[in-house]
């Protein structure tokens, strides 16, 4: 994967390369899912280059985080 170098700040912008080694996904699952918009992760577009914002890519698995408690019981009510 491709090296995440001193990220810190939520706002930072990273490459789809970075993004993709953050999200441990490949660049080309992410350049799938931005033009089929499978998913609603937000990006940017700088000239001819996609960028990502940290704070976005961590709001994009929160949003994911799933609780196996509910499959485990049947699922939903």
């Amino acid at each position: 994967m491709y090296p995440i170098e001193s990220v810190t700040s939520s706002d930072e912008l990273l490459t789809a390369k970075q993004a993709a080694a953050f999200l441990k996904v490949k660049p080309g699952t992410l350049a799938c899912w931005r033009t089929t918009k499978r998913y609603p992760l937000k990006y940017i577009r700088v000239g001819k280059s996609i960028r990502y914002r940290l704070g976005d890519l961590q709001a994009f698995l929160a949003a994911r985080e799933g609780d196996d408690s509910d499959s485990a019981q049947g699922g939903e009510l």
